[in-house]
């Protein structure tokens, strides 16, 4: 990878490394001043962090799971935010364009790259409020789980009947001890 600005193929061949593989799928300048909400946990999130540097662990990449390829990105400098789709139209173009090539995911990396943007991705201004515990660095008092006793960081802690419990054992679970049995929102 070059020391300056890397080129198309110098993300690609990044986004490659971070993923396993290439899927058809854009760095930004300044990451401390952009967070981007995902909206599908496939290949297009690995993308978007590769490219704009936006990671979960650095608190700038915010995943909904909606089943949806589709990215806000917000600019925290100036408040202005746009949401991508990507439009459905652009794989049956992807396909137009290049029969000649056998797979599908072949036909897409090449036609999306031809592509104009507006046959890719629909796009939208939007606004996105968001509060201090979305910002990157944030930091506040953990509280404790009444219940299991583990820190609960945020704000994300539940309170039910008087007392302070972890989403887990106010019954939000997705994971069960390996002694019980039944399902583990039950």
């Amino acid at each position: 990878m070059s020391t300056l600005t890397p080129t198309l193929d110098d993300l690609l061949a990044e986004a490659e490394r971070a993923h396993g593989h290439l899927c058809a799928g854009p760095r930004g300048r300044d990451r401390k001043r952009l967070i981007t909400f995902v909206e599908i946990d496939r290949c297009l999130t690995d993308a978007i962090a590769v490219v704009t540097g936006c990671r979960l662990g650095k608190r700038a990449l915010k995943f909904r799971d909606w089943g949806k390829v589709a990215a806000t990105f917000v600019d925290l400098e100036s408040g202005r935010a746009v949401r991508l789709v990507a439009r459905e139209s652009s794989k049956q173009r992807a396909r137009e364009l290049h029969p000649e090539l056998g797979s599908k995911n072949a036909q897409q990396m090449l036609a999306y790259r031809e592509l104009a943007p507006h046959e890719l991705f629909e796009v939208a201004e939007v606004r996105v409020e968001l509060g201090p515990e979305e910002m990157p660095g944030y930091k506040a008092e953990r509280a404790l789980c009444a219940q299991c006793g583990e820190g609960i960081n945020f704000g994300r802690e539940v309170s039910t009947s008087g007392r302070v419990l972890c989403r887990a054992c106010a019954g939000e679970r997705y994971w069960k001890s390996a002694n019980e049995t039944g399902n583990p929102r039950g």
